[in-house]
């Protein structure tokens, strides 16, 4: 309990600054306005304390005796962003073509797998906040807790402020640079993460 704050503190700071999740998140409400996004925000918020959990209570250890896996995953991740960042930059405005849905609740839970950013943040917080000897399952329990205690106010400010970029976008090709700029700055998203 002496490291909550801190937790808290570590918890909010990566969950509200920008990364694949939140940039993902506004370039979807600035698409589909806010009502539609919800299903992503909750996987996100559902999807990122589980992946804590599995990642604190067993997977760890396979990452840190073959680095290789890690690495891989984190490769074919940062792929699958450029992927989604390619989509997201050619996608028309809306009524323009053929309307692709927002991603839902299972795509967003699932996209926690391959997301650069939360694997580091997993990682790094199960060592952070846990003590050696101590009770690992509580622990990581507490973890996962927080995060999903503060990735709604966090996402919901970035769907928000992609619902307002959205209705302020009013041509198409304002929003196709819009949609170019989430594509750019959720492939720059990834530096930190492979660097």
């Amino acid at each position: 309990m002496d490291t909550l704050p801190a937790l808290a503190a570590f918890a909010f700071a990566t969950s509200v600054t920008p990364g694949p999740n939140v940039i993902m998140v506004a370039a979807s409400a600035a698409n589909h306005g806010v009502r539609a996004t919800v299903p992503h925000m909750a996987g996100i918020t559902i999807g990122f304390p589980v992946m804590i959990v599995l990642v604190g209570l067993g997977l760890a250890g396979p990452f840190a005796a073959n680095p290789g896996l890690h690495t891989a995953l984190k490769w074919v991740g940062a792929a699958w962003i450029v992927w989604l960042a390619w989509k997201i930059a050619r996608a028309g405005a809306p009524g323009e073509g053929a309307r692709r849905p927002p991603l839902g609740f299972l795509g967003a839970a699932a996209f926690q797998w391959v997301n650069p950013k939360a694997w580091l943040l997993a990682l790094a917080a199960i060592p952070a906040f846990t003590r050696p000897g101590g009770d690992l399952l509580t622990e990581t329990l507490v973890i996962a807790g927080v995060f999903l205690l503060v990735s709604p106010p966090s996402v919901g400010f970035w769907a928000v402020v992609g619902a307002g970029a959205g209705r302020i976008l009013r041509s198409p090709r304002q929003l196709r640079a819009f949609n170019v700029t989430m594509a750019i700055l959720l492939v720059l998203s990834l530096v930190p993460a492979l660097v």
